[in-house]
């Protein structure tokens, strides 16, 4: 028996039913690669989101957007670029791969990347009326350059020992280390931030004559784990300038009986006189300027703006070392002249 003209019918409805009951568009989720992402200064960075279940996405809204909406990096609708938005900043810097769009997968890559580039980026897949994001957080880190370490004399036992170092992205962990690995406070901690949004740091401590003379400098970036270090060994002899003072006393007390007995051994000659006489003005600059040379080499001074008060103590102290020389040299000269003008 062949089926009613009525049965047919009820049987497209049936069918039309159905196709209004289930919808169109199939339901999906976007999903991220990584859930934050770290980055160096200077390289490339790509960014990837993935529709779930898989699916085409060459025919939807897709792209991408930096925190806000309106911060948008890139976006396409049909595999066509929309432009909008603030895309200043990632102009001829971004690329949207579409090249896995039909398996649902979309990458941006970013190069050229810099701190200013540290945020939350948001993946986005709208479909008509179905729209769905998903969320990856850049971090952006710089590893800073090579350390340099200054000492400054702070007083007559004292050291400042300065550490400074550039181009650090987030702001580095510093601290200073003996030689048994253990952390010594510091004096200060001062830093800036350049036109490009690195750090410059720099740290100081103050060393005495009882304390550990083998300092390291640990300047470690939080986010990378990444660190640089520098170590100075400081020697004895530096702490010891009272030693050099009572050097000094001790030469004058060797000088004063010494030209005494020259006195009496030399009186009766005028011609080894003058030759001493010349030869004294000779080696006297002679001497000095090689000791103040080497000394201007060994200990660059570098000031801290904190370390001020210090750096006024030590300028007075080689003031005052300086003065008390300059007088017993007058004298000294003076006495020799006065002592020998009365033999010629």
């Amino acid at each position: 028996m062949e089926p009613s003209f009525s049965s047919v019918s009820g049987y497209f409805v049936a069918i039309f039913l159905l196709q209004m009951v289930v919808p169109t568009s199939e339901h999906f989720t976007v999903s991220s690669s990584r859930s934050h992402q770290v980055v160096m200064v200077g390289e490339h960075v790509e960014l990837s989101c993935q529709l779930s279940p898989p699916q085409s996405a060459e025919h939807m809204n897709v792209g991408w957007y930096r925190d806000h909406y309106s911060q948008l990096v890139q976006e396409y609708e049909h595999g066509k670029k929309i432009s909008g938005g603030n895309t200043q900043d990632y102009m001829n810097r971004t690329v949207l791969l579409k090249d896995a769009l039909g398996v649902g997968r979309m990458t941006l890559r970013i190069y050229n990347i810099s701190i200013f580039d540290e945020g939350q980026y948001h993946c986005f897949f709208k479909d008509g009326d179905t729209y769905e994001e998903a969320i990856m957080d850049l971090k952006v880190a710089a590893l800073g350059l090579d350390m340099h370490i200054n000492l400054q004399p702070s007083g007559t036992n004292e050291f400042m020992v300065e550490c400074s170092s550039g181009g650090w992205f987030p702001k580095a962990e510093m601290e200073w280390r003996d030689s048994r690995g253990n952390m010594i406070p510091s004096s200060s901690k001062i830093f800036f931030q350049d036109a490009d949004g690195l750090l410059h740091l720099k740290m100081s401590v103050l060393l005495k004559n009882n304390t550990d003379h083998s300092v390291t400098c640990c300047f470690r970036n939080p986010v990378t784990g990444q660190e640089k270090r520098a170590g100075v060994v400081l020697p004895d002899i530096l702490f010891n300038s009272s030693v050099y003072m009572h050097l000094w006393l001790l030469v004058y007390l060797i000088i004063v009986p010494g030209l005494l007995i020259l006195r009496i051994k030399v009186a009766q000659n005028k011609r080894c006189i003058l030759l001493l006489v010349e030869c004294f003005f000779i080696l006297v600059p002679v001497l000095i300027f090689p000791v103040y040379w080497i000394i201007r080499n060994r200990v660059s001074v570098s000031v801290l703006e904190d370390l001020s008060p210090f750096y006024s103590t030590w300028m007075y102290d080689m003031s005052y070392i300086l003065s008390v020389l300059m007088c017993f040299f007058t004298i000294l000269i003076f006495g020799l002249l006065c002592t020998l003008k009365g033999f010629l």
